[in-house]
Protein backbone atom coordinates (compact mmCIF):
# COMPACT_ATOMS: atom_id res chain seq x y z
CA UNK A 1 0.00 0.00 0.00
CA UNK A 2 3.11 2.18 -0.27
CA UNK A 3 3.15 4.95 2.32
CA UNK A 4 -0.57 5.11 3.11
CA UNK A 5 -2.54 3.53 5.94
CA UNK A 6 -5.67 2.28 4.20
CA UNK A 7 -8.83 0.96 5.84
CA UNK A 8 -11.42 -0.97 3.82
CA UNK A 9 -14.90 -0.72 5.35
CA UNK A 10 -18.33 -1.99 4.37
CA UNK A 11 -20.39 0.64 2.58
CA UNK A 12 -23.16 2.23 4.65
CA UNK A 13 -26.21 4.26 3.66
CA UNK A 14 -24.37 7.37 4.90
CA UNK A 15 -21.70 6.85 2.20
CA UNK A 16 -24.08 7.24 -0.78
CA UNK A 17 -23.56 10.96 -1.44
CA UNK A 18 -19.79 10.78 -1.08
CA UNK A 19 -19.66 7.77 -3.42
CA UNK A 20 -21.81 9.58 -6.00
CA UNK A 21 -19.44 12.56 -5.91
CA UNK A 22 -16.41 10.26 -6.17
CA UNK A 23 -17.91 8.52 -9.21
CA UNK A 24 -18.64 11.87 -10.83
CA UNK A 25 -15.05 13.06 -10.29
CA UNK A 26 -13.66 9.75 -11.50
CA UNK A 27 -15.85 9.01 -14.53
CA UNK A 28 -17.60 12.29 -15.40
CA UNK A 29 -21.09 12.70 -16.84
CA UNK A 30 -20.42 10.33 -19.75
CA UNK A 31 -20.56 7.39 -17.36
CA UNK A 32 -24.35 7.19 -17.70
CA UNK A 33 -24.08 6.27 -21.37
CA UNK A 34 -21.93 3.21 -20.70
CA UNK A 35 -23.57 -0.20 -20.92
CA UNK A 36 -22.52 -1.31 -17.42
CA UNK A 37 -24.01 1.86 -15.89
CA UNK A 38 -27.23 1.36 -17.83
CA UNK A 39 -27.46 -2.19 -16.46
CA UNK A 40 -26.74 -1.02 -12.90
CA UNK A 41 -29.53 1.55 -13.11
CA UNK A 42 -32.02 -1.33 -13.26
CA UNK A 43 -31.02 -2.99 -10.00
CA UNK A 44 -29.84 -1.89 -6.57
CA UNK A 45 -26.26 -2.78 -5.69
CA UNK A 46 -25.62 -5.15 -2.82
CA UNK A 47 -24.58 -2.95 0.11
CA UNK A 48 -23.39 -6.06 1.95
CA UNK A 49 -20.90 -6.67 -0.89
CA UNK A 50 -19.84 -3.06 -1.45
CA UNK A 51 -16.90 -1.31 0.23
CA UNK A 52 -15.16 1.99 0.73
CA UNK A 53 -11.47 2.73 1.15
CA UNK A 54 -10.44 5.39 3.66
CA UNK A 55 -7.32 7.05 4.88
CA UNK A 56 -8.37 8.31 8.26
CA UNK A 57 -11.84 9.74 7.65
CA UNK A 58 -11.15 10.62 3.99
CA UNK A 59 -12.92 8.35 1.50
CA UNK A 60 -10.46 7.63 -1.30
CA UNK A 61 -12.18 4.75 -3.07
CA UNK A 62 -15.32 2.70 -3.53
CA UNK A 63 -16.39 -0.55 -5.16
CA UNK A 64 -19.88 -1.97 -5.59
CA UNK A 65 -21.29 -5.33 -6.64
CA UNK A 66 -24.73 -5.64 -8.22
CA UNK A 67 -26.77 -8.80 -8.80
CA UNK A 68 -27.12 -9.91 -12.43
CA UNK A 69 -27.69 -13.07 -14.41
CA UNK A 70 -25.69 -14.50 -17.27
CA UNK A 71 -28.35 -16.55 -18.99
CA UNK A 72 -29.80 -18.63 -16.15
CA UNK A 73 -26.76 -18.33 -13.86
CA UNK A 74 -26.66 -15.89 -10.99
CA UNK A 75 -23.64 -13.59 -10.98
CA UNK A 76 -22.45 -10.23 -9.69
CA UNK A 77 -21.43 -7.19 -11.73
CA UNK A 78 -18.39 -5.42 -10.27
CA UNK A 79 -18.39 -1.66 -10.52
CA UNK A 80 -18.08 1.05 -10.44
CA UNK A 81 -14.62 0.87 -8.95
CA UNK A 82 -13.53 4.42 -8.24
CA UNK A 83 -10.33 5.75 -6.69
CA UNK A 84 -9.50 9.40 -6.08
CA UNK A 85 -6.91 10.43 -8.69
CA UNK A 86 -4.32 11.40 -6.06
CA UNK A 87 -4.43 7.86 -4.64
CA UNK A 88 -4.26 5.83 -7.85
CA UNK A 89 -1.43 3.37 -8.42
CA UNK A 90 -1.07 2.86 -4.69
CA UNK A 91 -3.02 -0.40 -4.36
CA UNK A 92 -6.35 1.13 -3.33
CA UNK A 93 -8.35 -0.33 -6.23
CA UNK A 94 -6.81 -3.80 -5.87
CA UNK A 95 -7.51 -3.78 -2.12
CA UNK A 96 -11.16 -2.90 -2.77
CA UNK A 97 -11.53 -5.60 -5.44
CA UNK A 98 -9.97 -8.27 -3.23
CA UNK A 99 -12.21 -7.38 -0.28
CA UNK A 100 -15.35 -7.44 -2.45
CA UNK A 101 -14.43 -10.77 -4.07
CA UNK A 102 -13.53 -12.35 -0.73
CA UNK A 103 -16.85 -11.26 0.78
CA UNK A 104 -18.80 -12.49 -2.26
CA UNK A 105 -17.01 -15.86 -2.08
CA UNK A 106 -17.70 -16.12 1.66
CA UNK A 107 -21.41 -15.51 1.00
CA UNK A 108 -21.57 -18.29 -1.58
CA UNK A 109 -21.42 -16.35 -4.84
CA UNK A 110 -19.68 -18.05 -7.74
CA UNK A 111 -19.25 -15.56 -10.60
CA UNK A 112 -18.35 -11.90 -10.98
CA UNK A 113 -18.27 -10.07 -14.31
CA UNK A 114 -17.19 -6.59 -15.28
CA UNK A 115 -16.24 -4.39 -18.20
CA UNK A 116 -12.62 -3.32 -17.80
CA UNK A 117 -8.97 -3.76 -18.68
CA UNK A 118 -7.72 -7.34 -18.41
CA UNK A 119 -4.13 -6.40 -17.43
CA UNK A 120 -5.49 -4.54 -14.36
CA UNK A 121 -8.32 -6.85 -13.31
CA UNK A 122 -6.40 -9.99 -14.25
CA UNK A 123 -4.34 -9.47 -11.07
CA UNK A 124 -7.52 -10.35 -9.16
CA UNK A 125 -8.36 -13.43 -11.22
CA UNK A 126 -10.49 -11.92 -13.99
CA UNK A 127 -10.10 -13.24 -17.52
CA UNK A 128 -11.69 -12.44 -20.83
CA UNK A 129 -15.12 -13.96 -21.45
CA UNK A 130 -14.91 -16.23 -24.51
CA UNK A 131 -16.59 -14.64 -27.54
CA UNK A 132 -20.37 -14.88 -27.43
CA UNK A 133 -20.62 -16.53 -23.99
CA UNK A 134 -22.06 -13.45 -22.23
CA UNK A 135 -23.90 -10.72 -24.08
CA UNK A 136 -24.24 -7.29 -22.49
CA UNK A 137 -27.41 -5.30 -23.28
CA UNK A 138 -25.55 -2.64 -25.25
CA UNK A 139 -22.28 -1.99 -27.00
CA UNK A 140 -19.26 -3.41 -25.17
CA UNK A 141 -15.81 -4.17 -26.56
CA UNK A 142 -15.73 -7.98 -26.19
CA UNK A 143 -12.06 -7.82 -25.15
CA UNK A 144 -13.13 -5.82 -22.06
CA UNK A 145 -15.86 -8.19 -20.84
CA UNK A 146 -14.20 -10.14 -18.03
CA UNK A 147 -15.24 -12.85 -15.59
CA UNK A 148 -13.84 -14.16 -12.30
CA UNK A 149 -14.78 -17.60 -11.00
CA UNK A 150 -15.07 -17.57 -7.23
CA UNK A 151 -15.36 -21.35 -7.22
CA UNK A 152 -13.57 -23.72 -9.56
CA UNK A 153 -15.21 -24.10 -13.00
CA UNK A 154 -18.13 -21.83 -12.03
CA UNK A 155 -18.29 -20.36 -15.55
CA UNK A 156 -18.35 -23.77 -17.22
CA UNK A 157 -21.55 -24.11 -19.26
CA UNK A 158 -22.70 -20.56 -18.48
CA UNK A 159 -23.80 -18.41 -21.40
CA UNK A 160 -26.46 -15.94 -22.41
CA UNK A 161 -27.51 -12.35 -22.01
CA UNK A 162 -26.42 -10.36 -18.97
CA UNK A 163 -29.56 -9.08 -17.25
CA UNK A 164 -30.40 -7.49 -13.90
CA UNK A 165 -31.27 -9.90 -11.09
CA UNK A 166 -34.17 -8.61 -9.02
CA UNK A 167 -34.52 -11.56 -6.69
CA UNK A 168 -32.63 -11.82 -3.41
CA UNK A 169 -29.44 -13.76 -4.07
Amino acid sequence: MNDISLTILPETADDASAIDRLNERTFGPGRYAKTAYRLREQVTHRVDLSFTARIGTLMVGSVRLSPVRIGDAKALLLGPLAVEPAFRERGVGQALIERALDEARTKGHKLVILVGDEPYYGKSGFRRVPAGRAIMPGPVDPARLLVAELTEAAFEGVSGPVTPEWETM
